[in-house]
């Protein structure tokens, strides 16, 4: 089968379109036939290999699995003997460890949910990752009817359906995003944008009850500024395009610590990839509560610049790719 596999750490030039052998599902598993991909930041990490701690998971001198992609969404084409709920010629998203960049792929039932009848295969790709993310986000208790909650990269994959489902929640919400995207981000459910080319996100002072931060490029201290003083800090982005062992996620492993001596909360949050998720998903997905904003669609043959075009930090919502 064809996939888009690398055999060393690199940027997108190490990335090339193979012939692979096809993955055999196991008896606990399910085999797709992978109908489009979505291209997530954690594609760019297996990718570069960066930051290094992420080697510890995904190999410490080259890529442990060579397809990229993670997220998912195709038709059940054989199923593991122990497998229920699943049948071939099931429409199904999720999520895969072995790469979603492929002809096929081999998940876990576990990480797999029917796709929403609402959804093309493209808009469902763009569904697992971020949606799931950004549910996690919203499911904080301080998202309620009349919070204030900001959410940072609100034009971005994550941010997108964090503005429409804090805003479903009942919640006032100023979306943050570049010039050019406010119109974007208002159609979304947003009261109010921050062009953050004009002004910081500190511009109306301390008054919001949450602050969803999907850009992972901001100070702990900084962000804090936004909050009332019983606030709560979601950062849902690592940044990552930051360099070093931890890169942005630095800023996660210091969340417990501000949180202790601080009256404001602050969690970091990683995304979840469990088939629970995604049912809770599917329902707003089919009556149109939630709708997948897609920026870009490449063919598997241009999925390296698929995945250059996300690193670049512009698109206006997911970028999804094809096969």
């Amino acid at each position: 089968m064809k996939a888009l596999a690398q055999s060393v750490y690199g940027s997108a030039d190490v990335l090339a379109l193979r012939e692979v052998p096809r993955p055999v599902a196991g008896p606990d598993s399910v085999l797709v036939e992978v109908r489009a991909a979505g291209v997530d930041p954690g594609v760019w990490i297996n990718m570069t290999g960066q930051p290094y701690a992420a080697r510890a998971a995904f190999g410490l001198r080259r890529p442990r699995v060579a397809v990229r992609g993670r997220a998912l969404a195709g038709v059940v084409a054989s199923c593991g003997a122990s497998v229920t709920g699943f049948k071939p010629g099931d429409e199904v998203y999720g999520t895969t460890g072995g790469g979603s960049f492929a002809e096929f792929a081999v998940a876990s039932p576990r990480r797999l949910a029917h796709k929403p009848a609402a959804l093309s295969f493209a808009q469902a790709a763009a569904v697992p990752i971020s949606a799931v993310t950004a549910l996690l986000a919203v499911r904080s208790p301080a998202v309620r009817p009349g919070a204030r909650v900001m959410v940072i990269g609100a034009a971005g994959g994550i941010g997108a359906y964090a503005v429409q489902l804090a805003a479903a929640a009942g919640a006032s919400v100023t979306g943050v995003c570049g010039r050019g995207k406010s119109a974007l981000v208002r159609s979304l459910g947003a009261v109010d944008v921050i062009d953050y080319t004009a002004a910081e996100v500190d511009r109306d002072g301390a008054v919001y009850n949450v602050v969803i931060d999907t850009a992972g490029c901001r100070s702990l201290s900084l962000l804090r500024r936004a909050l009332t003083p019983r606030g709560t800090l979601i950062l849902a982005g690592g940044g990552h395009d930051a360099g070093g062992l931890l890169g942005g996620y630095t800023r996660q492993l210091r969340a417990p610590f501000v949180s202790m001596f601080s009256s404001q909360r602050v969690t970091g949050l990683a995304a979840g990839e469990r088939a629970e998720y995604l049912d809770a998903l599917t329902p707003m997905l089919d009556d149109g509560t939630l709708k997948p904003v897609i920026d870009r669609v490449y063919p598997l043959a241009e999925g390296a610049s698929a995945i250059r075009y996300l690193a670049e930090g512009h698109a206006a919502g997911k970028v999804v790719v094809t096969i």
